[in-house]
């Protein structure tokens, strides 16, 4: 499957993503996605940039990076530090993705 940020940019493939959506709740993800995120997974051998001149990445935390094009803004990627993965944004791939809801995580940090 690809996908990409809203301008175009930012383009990827990716095989074997998990086909799962997890919600993530936290405040972190709500600001940086502007809801909650949805997200899915797959390994860094697995995913293919094909255009990424406009890709930044932010340091979030003291244990992660989040991927964003700078020059439309969109929330793409969740880098946890040392990991062979790479959470990906389900709302930035090509449709269909035939994912299904898998777990929400952070809830007690969901917003109001």
């Amino acid at each position: 499957m690809q996908g990409r940020c809203a301008c175009g940019q930012v383009t990827f493939a990716v095989i074997d993503a998990r086909p799962t959506a997890t919600f993530c709740h936290c405040s972190q993800c709500r600001r940086f996605s502007g809801h909650y995120w949805a997200a899915t997974r797959a390994d860094l051998t697995n995913v293919t940039f094909i255009a990424e001149d406009t890709l930044s990445w932010y340091r979030s935390s003291d244990h992660a990076s989040r991927g964003f094009c700078s020059h439309c803004g969109s929330s793409l990627f969740y880098q946890p530090d040392g990991a062979d993965h790479l959470g990906i944004a389900v709302g930035c791939l090509d449709q269909p993705t035939g994912f299904t809801p898998g777990k929400h995580i952070f809830t007690a940090d969901a917003g109001d």
